[in-house]
């Protein structure tokens, strides 16, 4: 078939996909009349893990899946936005790397409220400002985010859903990197970053900042200064980037999580956060996690806080694989709170792909 045939074939195609969005776009919005009849939440993440599931198990190539779901996030994206203005609550400013999971997770078509800290995410979404938040949780180089951790000992909000994002950190700068005297960004990113700095800019004085994108803000208006930050703050700032994915290690990746005020539903493949305080006593906290064993309840990240009410008191923050609703789990909690001086329940959620 020649060029002109192929490209007549292709518009038709595209005809038949525009008609096939909106007849799926009308039943969204009829979906959307019985959702709110039954007073049900526009966003449900169990249901968004089970569109993904499916369009990955109909694909045939040669689109590959990750290029497949992102046509879907913008897909299901503008069917939010048809359905209710959804508003989503980040760390910000713009251009931030939570701004960035925030689009991977909700797409263009929502609107988006930029906060200064991650107590203003949370404060946002208890005050019904803004219907879901995200907010970093953990980098696998660095560690946990202790601020979103003591967050939600006095917070009403639920944990709905998790992003797990590859961070790629990139030099910007509008001068050449020989010249650069001063690099720009937050502290953990120069933790991420330490050998590659040490070797290619040894002379250059690290200036820590508030965000990412405060560091390409000031690297844009001072002389001989760079940033270290996204490929979405060099296109917003205009600037050049003069090293791309300059982070230490290949596997850097941050997980965030969307808290709001729903309870997910199981998928099959969730997750359950919680957090528990114990009394002081020998063996205390091998009794805690004893439950878990007993269940056959497999544990994938346990953190300690001081509770900051009184001296050495502690809480426990437990990822554990399975749902609130599975038997084992209930069982599990059930043992864990009659051993413990305080239990909660952060959410159960869907696994992140």
């Amino acid at each position: 078939m020649k060029l002109k045939g192929l490209r007549a074939k292709i518009d038709s195609l595209d005809k038949k996909i525009v008609e096939l969005l909106n007849e799926r776009a009308a039943l969204t919005l009829e979906i959307a009349r019985l959702k709110k009849k039954m007073k049900e939440p526009i966003y449900v993440p169990d249901r968004e893990s089970e569109v993904y599931k499916k369009v990955n198990q109909a694909n045939r190539g040669p689109l590959n899946n990750e290029s497949l779901s992102a046509i879907y996030r913008e897909i299901m994206s503008a069917s939010l936005s048809l359905e209710k203005s959804l508003k989503i609550a980040y760390l910000g400013p713009p251009a931030t790397f939570t701004h960035l999971a925030a689009l991977n997770k909700f797409g263009s078509q929502v609107e988006y409220l930029d906060c200064r800290s991650i107590s203003e995410v949370f404060n946002e979404v208890e005050k019904g400002n803004a219907e879901y938040g995200v907010v970093p949780i953990e980098n696998s180089i660095e560690g946990a985010v202790t601020h979103t951790l003591d967050m939600f000992v006095d917070s009403e909000v639920n944990i709905c859903s998790e992003i797990s994002l590859e961070i790629k950190h990139n030099l910007l700068a509008n001068c050449k990197r020989v010249e650069i005297k001063k690099v720009y960004s937050n502290p953990q990113v120069f933790g991420q970053c330490r050998i590659w700095l040490e070797s290619n800019l040894p002379r250059a004085e690290w200036v820590e900042v508030s965000s990412t994108t405060k560091a390409a803000e000031i690297a844009v208006r001072e002389k001989f200064s760079a940033a270290i930050a996204s490929e979405m703050a060099a296109r917003r700032y205009g600037l050049r980037i003069l090293a791309h994915s300059i982070e230490d290690s290949p596997h850097n990746v941050t997980r965030f999580l969307v808290i709001g005020k729903i309870f997910t539903r199981p998928t099959g493949k969730d997750k359950t956060s919680i957090m528990f305080s114990i009394k002081d006593r020998v063996g205390a906290l091998h009794d805690m996690l004893y439950p878990f064993k007993k269940h056959n309840i497999n544990l994938t990240k346990i953190e300690s806080r001081p509770s900051k009410r009184k001296p050495w008191d502690y809480y426990f923050f437990v990822d554990l694989e399975g749902h609130i609703e599975d038997k084992k789990v209930k069982r599990a909690l059930t043992e864990l709170k009659e051993l413990s001086t305080y239990l909660k329940v952060l959410g159960s959620y869907p696994v992140s792909g």
